[in-house]
């Protein structure tokens, strides 16, 4: 069987399917109650799958977050590797050809999203497509990159993240939409800590461990500092112990990813932690979706009611087949 820095095959691809099944599953079940305020979701609290609501779609229904993850898994499965202009070239279909959809629909496109895809298919090279504004500094790079960390395990092993090149990957895949620093050091910091989940670190040691990775790079890049700076917070020890009511839950990437390692922390199993995440309402399918990866690789366990309604699980299926035996070595 074999071995991937000490992990088989086997053990590998279910880590896999936990995290992108994770991600999909979150992204349905913050579908139907997409942009609730929280106080509104009390009254009402999500506990088990539903339909239509904001987009009057069928229950287990997935969005962009999940559709442009798929673009990501399946373009390192059938390259083999990083190919930005591939990459690229699905986004693209995904986005004006619905590709990549649990219905052959189109839904809840961000606008750096559409704006970098429209560039791509107007001649604009890939790297040089996502937004650099500080206001373009939405989820939309964070909540598709879950697959990313076993490609720099493969490539790295599990310390990729002591790597240059771990970094300038990841800048990269994030770039193709989303180029600004916050969000660069977003990416960055999510798969530092998906890295040592796949390592094994233990869950009270995770933040600081994937902390100390991104402070020695931003030692080294004076230029990433402010950025880093933005996510103080959560590499702070009390940081699970922040009221709910400090926890932003909007499209803003830090905010995103402050309320999803919050949810994280604060939770002993991955139903629990998707549900608190789609409770915070706002952007309620895109915390979900990386709370729902993060929550999936640590602990499994996806609810098999849930997963039995996710729709194009054969879609899904596919694409982790053909990314887990890429990043297998087989």
């Amino acid at each position: 069987m074999t071995e991937i820095n000490g992990q088989s095959h086997s053990s590998l691809k279910e880590k896999i399917y936990n995290t992108i099944y994770g991600a999909a599953t979150g992204d349905a079940l913050g579908v139907p109650v997409e942009f609730r305020l929280r106080e509104t979701i009390k009254h009402n609290p999500v506990t088990d799958m539903r339909g239509y609501g904001t987009y009057n779609l069928p229950e287990g229904t997935w969005s962009d977050d999940t559709s442009m993850t798929l673009c990501l898994a399946d373009s390192i499965g059938e390259t083999g590797g990083i190919n930005y202009t591939d990459i690229m070239r699905r986004f693209h279909d995904w986005l004006f050809h619905a590709a990549y959809t649990s219905d052959n629909h189109v839904f809840d496109v961000g606008k750096a999203c559409r704006t970098a895809i429209g560039r791509y298919g107007r001649g604009t090279a890939p790297l040089e497509c996502g937004m650099k504004d500080n206001a373009c500094n939405g989820n939309g790079s964070l909540m598709r990159i879950s697959p990313l960390p076993f490609y720099l395990l493969e490539t790295y092993g599990c310390d990729a993240m002591n790597k240059e090149e771990a970094f300038e990957i990841v800048h990269n895949v994030s770039s193709l939409t989303h180029a600004h620093g916050i969000s660069l050091a977003g990416c960055d910091i999510y798969c530092a800590v998906m890295l040592e989940i796949l390592k094994g670190t233990a869950k009270n040691k995770l933040m600081q461990a994937a902390g100390e990775k991104t402070a020695i790079y931003a030692e080294k890049h004076p230029e990433y500092r402010q950025a880093y700076s933005r996510y103080s917070r959560i590499f702070q020890a009390d940081f699970a112990e922040t009221p709910e009511e400090l926890i932003e839950s909007s499209g803003y990437v830090v905010h995103t990813l402050e309320a999803a390692i919050w949810c994280f922390l604060n939770t002993d199993n991955y139903k629990d932690s998707v549900l608190k995440a789609v409770n915070l309402g706002s952007d309620t399918d895109s915390v979900a979706c990386v709370a729902g990866s993060i929550a999936g690789l640590y602990y499994g366990d996806i609810p098999a009611d849930w997963l039995s309604k996710l729709r194009s699980r054969k879609l899904i299926d596919r694409v982790i087949n053909s990314f887990a035996k890429a990043v297998s070595g087989d």
